[in-house]
């Protein structure tokens, strides 16, 4: 193996897990989250003799992650399907954090996509405004006004739910 290879293998170690729950959060799937990050991890290594700085990896993995996600939602090629009605995982008991854990991933799924990037980068990986806007490609500006616009949808969609 050689060293590159090597260097590549133990970043994706070491940091896999972590974006693979960011990528769950902007996608409210699983499966499609271990999609996005192999997809992620699969750009990385094409340009890992490219890139000068691999210990400040971790934004531009990130970035690549949240554009891949959002590039995916432009295209429309990528159609959602159920495989059956029924569900394979088991229920979490009733009552508590879990319950209320579901809710907000539902809720989360129905933000758009900008929006959800925005609130997942923000509040899930605690970026500051200007790294968000750095990873995203936009002003500062741009992403005060998506997490506040991101923030009011998830709020009428948590209202909504407590009603039912």
């Amino acid at each position: 193996m050689s060293e590159r290879d090597a260097a590549f293998e133990a970043y994706f170690a070491a940091r896999s897990d972590a974006m693979r729950g960011t990528a769950y959060l902007l996608c409210g799937d699983w499966h499609r989250a271990e999609d996005l990050v192999q997809q992620t991890f699969t750009k990385i290594y094409l340009a890992w003799r490219r890139i000068q700085r691999h210990e400040a990896m971790d934004n531009y993995t990130r970035q690549t992650l949240i554009r891949t996600f959002l590039s995916e939602r432009r295209r429309g090629w990528f159609r959602f399907e159920s495989v059956g009605d029924t569900a394979t995982d088991r229920p979490a008991p009733a009552g508590g954090q879990a319950d209320e854990r579901m809710v907000l991933l539902d809720a989360l799924a129905k933000v758009p996509p900008r929006q959800r990037a925005v609130l997942v980068l923000r509040y899930w990986e605690d970026a500051s405004v200007d790294q968000t806007a750095e990873l995203l490609d936009c002003s500062a500006g741009n992403v005060k006004s998506q997490a506040a616009r991101g923030l009011e949808t998830l709020r009428g969609l948590l209202a909504e739910e407590r009603v039912r």
